[in-house]
């Protein structure tokens, strides 16, 4: 019997799929589900708590911040993770801050129209990155009153990463 390889992908590889990039409208989507009915300190804890134990069942090296109106109420940095991953953290949070929506969505709001964040901004790149990681706490009939940001991976995986947590710990009825 002959197999047949692919060339680029040599015997025992897994090939890999591309990541497929969501929408604008899914990444709205997300923002308008996930919402908290109150955000405490006990509630930073908790959800922090969670993206820990998710970072390390997956050995992911990062950093995770969580704060409510200016505050930092979690934060902790996994093996691996770096002082630099604290300065991604500050930058991402930031452009959530600033616009009201997840780092990742703004950035793709300006790749939608043409543009890069880091050219049609006019804000300092070295404060502000429009990349995946940060997303808002949105309490309902509040607004947005926090962050929750992940860095240490690649932007998309950071972003859903992200998400993923704040499902499972939404889906408990906080």
């Amino acid at each position: 019997m002959t197999t047949h390889k692919h060339p680029a992908t040599p015997a025992g590889t897994p090939r890999v799929t591309p990541e497929l990039t969501p929408s604008i409208e899914e990444l709205e989507a997300q923002e308008r589900r996930l919402v908290f009915r109150r955000f405490t300190h006990d509630d930073a804890w908790a959800l922090g708590l969670l993206l820990v134990r998710l970072a390390r069942e997956r050995q992911a090296p990062v950093a995770v911040d969580i704060r409510r109106a200016g505050q930092q109420l979690f934060h902790a940095a996994l093996p691996g993770s770096t002082p630099d991953n604290d300065a991604w953290i500050d930058r991402k949070r930031r452009v959530v801050e600033r616009y009201g929506s997840a780092s990742y969505l703004v950035g793709a709001r300006f790749r939608a129209k043409g543009t890069t964040f880091e050219e049609s901004s006019r804000l300092d790149p070295d404060r502000y990155a429009a990349h995946g990681g940060s997303f808002p706490v949105t309490v309902a009939d509040v607004g947005v009153i926090g962050t929750v940001t992940v860095s240490g991976l690649p932007q998309l995986q950071d972003h859903r990463f992200v998400v993923e947590a704040l499902e499972e710990f939404l889906a408990d009825g906080i």
